[in-house]
């Protein structure tokens, strides 16, 4: 039943990023700040963690989930390092999936011609 959860909570929020493009008319780069703001706000007031605990990877694999890291990472740091854990918290839970974005975009770049 976790699989069944996940695919409906993850295609819910990918609904709700096509919503955005189809009838809100928003621009990719605005529907993506969108869900990762809405990742932030849903961490800071504490429930993004009881959608991950029940959906899983439906909850995780989103965009919303980096907003929900960014946060998440900022304020365990900053209860552990001050006001500087702010920044390295961000940093450090967030690091491994923006080297990946980097080197596989690297990658696609050395395979794919860009049109234009």
């Amino acid at each position: 039943m976790m699989y069944v959860w996940a695919f409906v909570v993850g295609g819910g929020i990918c609904v709700v990023g096509q919503l955005l493009f189809d009838v809100a008319k928003l621009t990719p780069a605005h529907t993506m700040a969108l869900l990762v703001v809405t990742g932030a706000v849903l961490d800071a007031v504490g429930w993004y963690d009881p959608i991950v605990d029940f959906a899983g990877a439906g909850g995780t694999v989103p965009i919303t989930s980096f907003g929900n890291a960014l946060v998440h990472g900022a304020l365990s740091e900053l209860q552990k390092d001050g006001w500087i854990g702010v920044i390295t918290g961000i940093f450090s839970i967030t690091s491994a999936g923006i080297s990946a974005a980097i080197v596989f975009s690297f990658l696609a770049s050395l395979v794919a011609r860009p049109k234009g």
